[in-house]
């Protein structure tokens, strides 16, 4: 019995070390130094008292121009999906792998299950905004920067994930945050570097072409400015994310 307790107690360590050894080399994949030191919009989001807070800053070399590239970010999570791993964060719904015809342009007060789009600067930029979820008894806020940055003849996308909580709860949320949201970043990285490198900026698909449902390609909802929707009625915050865009004063 004592040897059984041992193993079990020296593989539940392992697979402990692991996932930290994992977290931290995915916390800043692909990244440099001065992309990780360089500010962001929605660093200045978090007011405040000091909180713990989990920054995740990551990159990747796409080698296209900005004019490819920016349509693929603009419709992500806008009713394209996430380009990660559909089965887990998009209802098993495949991804898009063209420019969705009927996706309108990003605009500010656009709502989504990660928030409401804050700062928008067309072709460069882009920042998507929670001020409150509740996550495992911490009550969190999260920024998702999503930016292009030239770098000779190709483009650097780096993306940052910024949360801060608090709570009885909020640093063990924000360890198990980190991992989580390891899992699924570098995936999406390279989904988008894969759809431009292979894809352009191809507005059809003919292995998946359009039916027009507007649930094709993303599972969980998403609310335009406009009032527009896609995604599955109902499923997961985008009307909370709306509301929330109205009170900052970001949606009329």
């Amino acid at each position: 019995m004592h040897v059984l307790i041992l193993i079990a107690a020296s593989l539940a360590f392992l697979a402990a070390l692991a996932a930290v050894v994992f977290t931290l080399r995915t916390t800043q994949w692909g990244s440099t130094f001065e992309e990780r030191a360089a500010a962001m919009p929605g660093d200045a989001f978090f007011n405040g008292a000091p909180r713990p807070k989990a920054v995740m800053t990551r990159a990747i070399t796409i080698g296209e121009s900005a004019d490819v590239v920016w349509p693929w970010l603009a419709q992500l999570g806008r009713g394209a999906g996430w380009y990660s791993y559909d089965f887990l964060d998009n209802g098993r719904k495949p991804s898009a792998r063209h420019i969705v015809s009927w996706i309108p342009e990003p605009r500010a007060g656009d709502a989504c299950p990660i928030g409401y789009l804050r700062h928008l600067a067309p072709g460069s930029a882009l920042t998507w905004w929670v001020d409150s979820v509740r996550f495992l008894g911490a009550d969190a806020r999260l920024a998702y920067d999503i930016r292009l940055a030239p770098s000779g003849k190709s483009l650097r996308l780096v993306t940052r994930i910024s949360s801060d909580a608090t709570g009885l709860f909020a640093r063990p949320m924000l360890i198990l945050f980190r991992f989580l949201d390891s899992i699924m970043a570098r995936r999406q990285l390279v989904g988008i570097r894969d759809r431009v490198e292979r894809h352009g900026a191809r507005t059809s698909n003919p292995d998946q072409p359009e039916t027009g449902a507007r649930d094709q390609y993303q599972h969980y909802e998403v609310i335009y400015a406009s009032g527009d929707r896609a995604g599955t009625p109902g499923k997961e915050a985008a009307a909370k994310s709306r509301k929330a865009a109205i009170a900052a004063g970001v949606l009329d």
